[in-house]
């Protein structure tokens, strides 16, 4: 049974509620195409430096990635969460009066260029202003949290609440709750011993398809995922990090990587005649920019859980195996480009290929 509670379990009040959420999460995808992916690719060229594409090999699970930062590559963390954070879980996810998103808050850290009148409802997503407000402030260290009002008023409208949120659970005591959960341990994470316990956090890792201690703002965001899960509602984290060059997103559904990749002409030409299109068509709704004779495109790899990261299905204890694969590709799609309308992702296998 999901923490969430799926569609058919939910209320028709609880139904709408879920609608509208995955509505404003479908626009949020769209803006976050756009700067974690195409603005860095801009970034790169206003520099005249070459965009660091992301290699096929680095998209397969247990993937190892170049331990390398790019400077131009927009980094944030944004969580976006269905409902509310109770108060009670302030302990580890770090959220105050102090770092409220209000004017005098976000005058203090400097993390705002007020060269123009403070409008408090920018913070609301439903603002005409709302995205350029998320644009301002993701480069701000830590994450940004955009939840429900908790007026009960205004239950369903969401805002930017807070930025500079730490996330401090400990990384030993989230890869224990996800093996409890997975029956590979029953009580602690040292029970069975130091080497099990450390096959278990390496294990966490690889569940939300990252390499074995990552940067800052990857574990952060793996861990508040892990730890999200004991709020009833369902959440979505979006990562964007500098060493991948990837949109990471955890959900419900699971965790994709969002890259750039390049595509040469006979490759669009392919993609078209494999779809029943047009190359013209291709090139207009899915290809976001040009370099020399390529075109480039937004490829997002999604994945899917094996049987060893899934609850057992008699839930008695069992064995880690640690050269067992948690996670496989499950869908490889080219994106259409941010805001186009009529036209789907269109299935692409090339990671293996």
């Amino acid at each position: 049974m999901a923490f969430w509670g799926v569609r058919e379990e939910l209320s028709q009040s609880d139904r709408l509620k879920r609608s509208y959420y995955e509505l404003l999460r479908d626009e949020l995808d769209q803006f976050m195409f756009q700067h974690s992916l195409v603005d860095s690719y801009n970034n790169f060229i206003k520099k005249k430096i070459p965009y660091p594409f992301v290699e096929k090999r680095e998209l397969k699970p247990r993937a190892r990635i170049p331990d390398l930062e790019y400077q131009y590559q927009n980094a944030f963390l944004v969580i976006f969460i269905e409902d509310t954070i109770p108060d009670d879980h302030k302990k580890y996810i770090r959220f105050f009066d102090v770092n409220k998103t209000t004017k005098q808050n976000l005058l203090r850290s400097k993390a705002f260029p007020l060269k123009n009148k403070f409008d408090r409802n920018q913070k609301y997503l439903e603002s005409v202003h709302f995205y350029d407000f998320l644009e301002t402030l993701l480069p701000v260290d830590y994450a940004l949290i955009i939840q429900r009002n908790p007026d009960a008023k205004a239950r369903d409208r969401y805002s930017l609440s807070h930025f500079h949120v730490r996330i401090d659970w400990p990384i030993a005591d989230a890869a224990e709750d996800m093996a409890k959960n997975m029956r590979y341990i029953s009580k602690d994470l040292y029970e069975k011993g130091d080497k099990y316990a450390e096959d278990i956090q390496k294990k966490f890792f690889e569940y939300y398809g990252q390499p074995f201690m990552v940067g800052g703002r990857r574990t952060a965001a793996i861990v508040a995922a892990q730890y999200l899960k004991r709020i009833p509602c369902i959440s979505t984290i979006y990562a964007g990090s500098s060493e991948s060059r990837a949109l990471i997103r955890i959900s419900e559904r699971g965790v994709s990587k969002t890259i750039l990749m390049e595509l040469d002409e006979n490759e669009v030409e392919q993609i078209a005649r494999d779809n029943n299109m047009e190359p013209q068509t291709l090139t207009k709704n899915y290809i976001v920019a040009h370099s020399e004779d390529r075109g480039i495109a937004i490829f997002q790899a999604t994945y899917a859980y094996t049987s060893q990261s899934r609850p057992p299905d008699d839930g008695k204890l069992r064995e880690i195996k640690p050269d067992l694969n948690w996670l496989s590709v499950g869908g490889q799609h080219l994106c259409p480009r941010p805001g186009v309308w009529e036209y789907p992702p269109i299935p692409l296998n090339v990671i293996y290929s």
